[in-house]
């Protein structure tokens, strides 16, 4: 029997594998696809937090190698400057999902994480003592634990019974990867269906975005319907011919009614689904990875009860539900409409007075997270237990150190920076103590500057249990709560 099962090898599956192997957990991944590859570009980037959680782990260079960084990002018709966030990473990454998941699986390879193809799940039965994972070749998989990373229409999620709603889709739009007759410049519209865009990738290729008249069918478009979608914009289909690629998607937003159903989870867009507008899917899925890998792995070790995988669907799905009210939101302005036209101009008004845009700014990038922690102690009124650990500079007895380098191997840290002198005692074995000196400022994303604590508890994802005010108050029962029973 498997501890977990995996069910997805897209980008929130692999990061769910590697965390829950570096968690110390027996894992396998089953996939659908017979092979790692997707018809045409998907996804389009990751922003700020995402990229953070990746540097946390020490694998984030190779997708700022591939990628491409972009210092701003868009609300409306407002342009955002990302540059003044404070993260090492102020910027939005433009890369496109095939390479996202190639160098996500060059990492889980390297965990040791094996990967099943060409298996598809019909089913999961769930019982105390465990769960079975049906396939559609009349087999099972067994394990402790199933996390349904497997899209939108996840089979995980609706053999779990785990209700799925949300608005309805308004409007529908074709995207695909086409050859035309001719030369074709770059061009692009908005009217009162909405977005309508060819851009030229070169040897004769075109990709195509158009919002079709009416919504949609939920089947997948054929060549005839993209090209009288063309006539109907543009006065011509361009001789469109031979795709490579042809699909539908809508502005229909979904989120499961709950992130976990006994031995049975949800992450990414099993969880939920939205517009792809602002470009947080990808991003939204491997947070949701990162939150719950090391949870699940001190459970299925012993380390840690299961009310702890209580703090997942209490943590990520509140997260989820603001990002998919962004998303909502964002996706008002991607049609031309006098009254939403006249909204995008308040707003435009608005978000350059003072520092308005940061607060959103903060949101799209991820890094205005705040968890409840149940923060303990002198350091529960401070405003950091919650958030995302700064990665600060800390010079240690070893050198000087980034704070996200403490984390490569996701075990906690206890930070100490000053103070009366601390013992992880009973959790020795499972919690790294660090002791540093920092001299600099503490500043995070929306608060601006803050008082300067003198030890931080880290959790594996980068987040903050716990905080020292020059005492040990409080620190025993974050250790207890967020890093299992104390060793005997």
């Amino acid at each position: 029997m498997q501890d977990v099962v995996v069910v997805g090898c897209g980008p929130t599956g692999m990061m769910l594998a590697g965390e829950l192997k570096l968690a110390g957990a027996d894992v396998v991944v089953l996939e659908r696809r017979e092979s790692q590859e997707l018809a045409g570009p998907r996804g389009g980037g990751i922003h700020a937090r995402t990229i953070e959680l990746l540097d946390q782990r020490g694998i984030a260079g190779p997708f700022l190698g591939e990628g491409r960084t972009i210092n701003a990002a868009t609300f409306g018709g407002t342009a955002l400057d990302l540059g003044g966030l404070p993260t090492r990473h102020p910027y939005t990454l433009a890369l496109f999902q095939n390479d996202i998941e190639r160098l996500l699986l060059r990492w889980t390879a390297e965990l040791g994480v094996p990967v099943r193809r060409g298996v598809e799940v019909t089913g999961v039965v769930s019982d105390d003592g465990g769960v079975d994972v049906q396939l559609a070749s009349g087999g099972s998989v067994q394990g402790q634990y199933v996390v349904g990373a497997d899209g939108g229409r996840s089979a995980v999620r609706r053999a779990a019974g785990i209700g799925f709603s949300g608005p309805d889709a308004t409007r529908s739009s074709l995207i695909a990867e086409v050859r035309v007759t001719g030369e074709l410049t770059p061009s692009g519209k908005i009217d009162e269906r909405g977005v309508h865009g060819l851009h030229p990738l070169g040897d004769g290729m075109v990709r195509v975005v158009l919002t079709e008249a009416e919504l949609g069918p939920n089947t997948e478009p054929t060549l005839e319907e993209l090209r009288r979608g063309l006539t109907e914009v543009f006065g011509t289909d361009f001789g469109v011919h031979s795709p490579a690629w042809l699909s539908r998607f809508t502005d229909a937003t979904r989120q499961a009614e709950s992130y976990r159903k006994d031995r049975v989870l949800l992450a990414g867009d099993a969880a939920h689904v939205h517009s792809p507008t602002g470009g947080l899917g990808i991003g939204l899925g491997i947070q949701d990875a990162v939150n719950l890998g090391w949870k699940l792995g001190q459970v299925v070790r012993g380390v840690s009860g299961e009310e702890l995988l209580d703090s997942y669907d209490a943590e990520r799905r509140p997260a989820g539900a603001r990002a998919l009210k962004y998303t909502m939101a964002q996706s008002l302005f991607q049609k031309a409409d006098p009254r939403q036209e006249a909204l995008r101009d308040l707003l435009d008004e608005v978000l350059v007075l003072d520092d308005a845009a940061a607060l959103v700014a903060a949101l799209v990038t991820g890094l205005d997270v705040a968890y409840k922690v149940g923060a303990q102690g002198p350091g529960a009124g401070h405003p950091l237990p919650g958030r995302r650990m700064p990665d600060l500079d800390v010079v240690t007895a070893d050198g000087p150190v980034r704070v996200f380098e403490l984390l490569h191997q996701a075990r906690p840290v206890l930070l100490e920076l000053g103070g009366p002198g601390l013992d992880t005692g009973a959790w020795a074995g499972r919690v790294r103590h660090v002791t540093a000196d920092y001299d600099g400022g503490w500043r995070l994303p929306v608060l601006g500057e803050v008082a300067a604590p003198t030890a931080v508890l880290i959790r594996p994802d980068g987040y903050v249990a716990w905080v020292g005010e020059g005492s040990a108050e409080g620190l025993s029962g974050a250790l207890a709560t967020w890093c299992g029973a104390a060793d005997t």
